[in-house]
């Protein structure tokens, strides 16, 4: 039995089912697209974060120059920190540093929410007056490993481990000449 197109209804029902498998490939391919967008949105957050978090201690640092080798640790992030005593400058800045890194200011159910996953600093010197400021934290998809030695082997896998360095460079006045 032939319809006024021309074809019969097996065929009408096969295009149907075509479309309908072109169609969910299509959907599908848009849902795992969806959640790409999502991880880099996340992973830009992050660097955007690390970025204002390394910034924050380059400012300490140049704020406080004349101390600036007291500011020298690894590892900011892992370890606590009392705040409640009073402490020193330098001790204030890195505390106040460590509750940024830990994201301690966010708290959901008493869990710090905060900032980075896993955020972890450093302070290590250079060469003479020469200071880097280095932030990690752990991402969502393996990619290469960062050079920098802060926070080593600490997120499972280096290809996870992502990092920023800044340099300092504090002049020295007494000597005559800036660095």
């Amino acid at each position: 039995m032939r319809t006024n197109s021309g074809k019969s209804p097996g065929y009408i029902l096969l295009e149907v089912l075509v479309t309908i498998v072109i169609l969910v490939i299509g959907l599908l391919g848009l849902a795992g697209f969806q959640i790409r967008v999502s991880v880099a949105e996340t992973e830009a957050y992050q660097r955007a974060q690390a970025l204002v978090l390394a910034q924050d201690m380059v400012d300490r640092i140049y704020a406080n120059r004349v101390n600036a080798a007291t500011y020298v640790m690894n590892d900011v992030g892992t370890s606590s920190f009392d705040c409640t005593t009073t402490p020193t400058s330098v001790q204030a800045d890195i505390c106040e540093w460590h509750t940024a890194l830990t994201g301690a200011a966010e708290k959901i159910s008493g869990a710090s929410i905060g900032t980075l996953l896993g955020g972890r600093g450093c302070v290590t010197a250079g060469g003479a007056n020469e200071y880097f400021v280095t932030i990690v934290w752990q991402g969502y998809v393996p990619t290469v490993a960062p050079g920098a030695a802060c926070g080593t082997n600490a997120y499972g896998s280096e290809t996870l481990r992502r990092a920023i360095s800044m340099r300092v460079l504090i002049s020295d006045l007494n000597a005559g000449s800036l660095l």
